[in-house]
């Protein structure tokens, strides 16, 4: 955050002065900040307050060096200055904080050593103090605390947190100060004494007593080095109370489905309690047991809300492909993306689950539908994730169809040979994966586009686990936007078939695995977007005649 932070005085003999201010220093300090052999270098003081290291090690000059920086200083020169007008003594090297965490440099001083930067202090300076010489002070000195942004929207959306913290800076001030006076009223009444010099010509002021200066009237020696601290901590609060998000836009496809998922299971559990009670109410007299939600998972299954096991046998993708081997993996990968069931039979349910688990991230959520273990065969059109017993018959039309694909896990043989890394995995190396289809895919066979970038990504070994679900995410997501653009064209619009395939061809989707993959992600598609699409077509801004 780029930012001032400046204490601004009226002085009663040479009008609005800054008189302190910290900023804000991102790249290294300028020439000469920080270094030399100037006085003050040896009589620094580091503290710790808040994260932030504090020292008074600024602008130590020689004295040669001291006259030259007077000269080309912005801001004015000593003859124009009295101790009301000045904070820092002359020679005084200033105030400088390091933070530790972002590396940014919190320095104090009379004024900025920036022209630019001192011209808009100066000018916020007098805005500030703009209406001293209409109002009577009495015995009260005027001081003004202004905070300078650069960035307006932050400004006004830290304006509530500036005001009450400088608020606390003032009421501390001003508490020292009232001490200070109520003092000095008790030991020596000055009301009789400036009424005596009320009249006295403004030369002859200026030529006597200078004003007092701010340590004075508060008689704090350490009065500077507290506003530095007061002063860092509020431009590194303030610059860490907001922070820049990255928005990613509407929500993925994904996250619609999971949403309108959780909603339908909540709506049917809302259900199976009214039903409940009905029964329960009703046939209460007869002591029968309240009816309960079955517990079977298929009729769960429709849902597509399965949540797999803890246990996880299959860590991911790759290895899943080093355990069945590439061939039979490709085989097993095609029929998942293509929509085909995918059924796995094995007297591990552990085994399924996991399984189902890692397979499942290579579809939209909306095309996934589970039943993880069942005592019977399923028809596709209820899962396309089948777990099974061994014992469990599966139809022969299903066996020999091109639209399913089986896993058989069967116990290995103890000299049987487990593939290339998997010698540690205990729990897999007494299992044999047979995968069998009615349609093998051949092994020069292309397949859709998206199964060979996936094999590509795990098959690189300088890519790791992470780095690969990453790549996967993001080709679901290249894929579920040519989905959206199909959909809309065919069912939305309703263009014809010629217009389709060069569409197809422009999305780089003409060929035949790539139009049934698109065509069984559709199915894929959140309730949300369709209804959203449909109702845009409808509205009479959708019939205007196309320019």
């Amino acid at each position: 955050m780029n930012a001032i932070v400046a204490l601004c005085h009226f002085c009663e003999l040479h009008g609005p002065r800054t008189l302190f201010c910290t900023e804000v220093l991102h790249a290294p300090l300028p020439q000469g900040a920080g270094s030399g052999d100037g006085p003050g270098r040896g009589e620094h003081a580091e503290e710790e307050e808040g994260g932030i290291q504090m020292s008074s090690r600024l602008r130590a000059h020689s004295p040669a060096e001291g006259a030259s920086a007077e000269s080309s200083s912005p801001g004015p020169k000593k003859s124009d200055m009295c101790e009301g007008c000045r904070s820092l003594a002359a020679g005084h090297p200033g105030y400088i904080s390091h933070d530790k965490e972002t590396s940014i440099k919190y320095v104090s001083h009379q004024h900025p050593n920036h022209p630019q930067l001192f011209s808009i202090v100066r000018q916020a300076c007098v805005r500030s103090l703009s209406c001293e010489d209409s109002l009577a002070r009495g015995f009260q000195r005027w001081y003004s605390i202004i905070a300078i942004m650069m960035d307006r929207i932050y400004l006004i959306n830290s304006w509530p947190f500036l005001l009450g913290k400088i608020r606390g800076i003032i009421d501390e001030l001003q508490g020292k100060a009232l001490k200070v006076f109520e003092a000095e009223q008790f030991g020596c009444p000055q009301r009789a004494q400036r009424m005596n010099t009320a009249f006295t010509p403004f030369l002859h002021q200026r030529n006597g007593n200078a004003a007092r200066s701010l340590t004075s009237l508060t008689n704090d020696d350490s009065l500077w080095a507290c506003l530095h601290t007061s002063f860092a901590w509020l431009l590194k609060a303030c610059g860490s109370r907001l922070t820049e998000k990255l928005l990613e836009g509407a929500p993925t496809e994904d996250t619609l489905v999971q949403m309108e998922q959780l909603a339908d299971l909540e709506e049917e559990s809302e259900s199976w309690g009214s039903s409940e009670a009905g029964e329960e109410e009703k046939e209460g007299a007869e002591g029968r047991e309240p009816t309960k939600c079955p517990a079977d998972s298929s009729l769960l299954s429709d849902c597509g809300n399965w949540q797999p096991r803890k246990l996880s046998v299959f860590k991911s993708l790759r290895h899943m492909r080093q355990v069945l081997g590439a061939p039979s993996f490709r085989t097993l990968a095609w029929h998942v993306l293509m929509g085909n069931q995918v059924i796995w039979k094995s007297r591990d349910a552990d085994l399924v689950h996991s399984a189902f688990e890692v397979l499942r991230t290579m579809l939209p959520v909306g095309c996934v539908r589970v039943i993880p273990y069942s005592s019977q065969y399923e028809e596709a059109y209820r899962c396309n994730f089948l777990g099974l017993g061994p014992h469990v018959q599966i139809p022969p039309h299903v066996l020999a169809s091109e639209f399913a694909v089986v896993v058989e896990v069967h116990t290995a043989a103890r000299s049987s040979l487990q593939p290339a890394g998997c010698e540690d995995e205990p729990s897999l190396s007494k299992h044999e994966f047979v995968v069998t289809s009615g349609s093998a895919v051949a092994a020069d066979r292309a397949g859709p586009t998206i199964l060979s970038k996936v094999e590509a990504a795990l098959t690189n070994q300088n890519l790791s686990v992470d780095v690969v679900d990453q790549c996967l995410v993001c080709l679901k997501e290249e894929w579920m936007n040519k989905v959206k653009v199909l959909f809309k064209f065919t069912k939305v619009d309703s263009r014809p078939k010629e217009d389709t395939q060069k569409l197809l061809s422009i999305l780089g989707a003409s060929e035949e695995d790539n139009v049934k993959l698109l065509k069984f992600w559709m199915t894929g598609l959140s309730k949300t977007y369709k209804s959203h699409l449909l109702s845009t077509v409808r509205s009479p801004m959708a019939s205007e005649p196309r320019s």
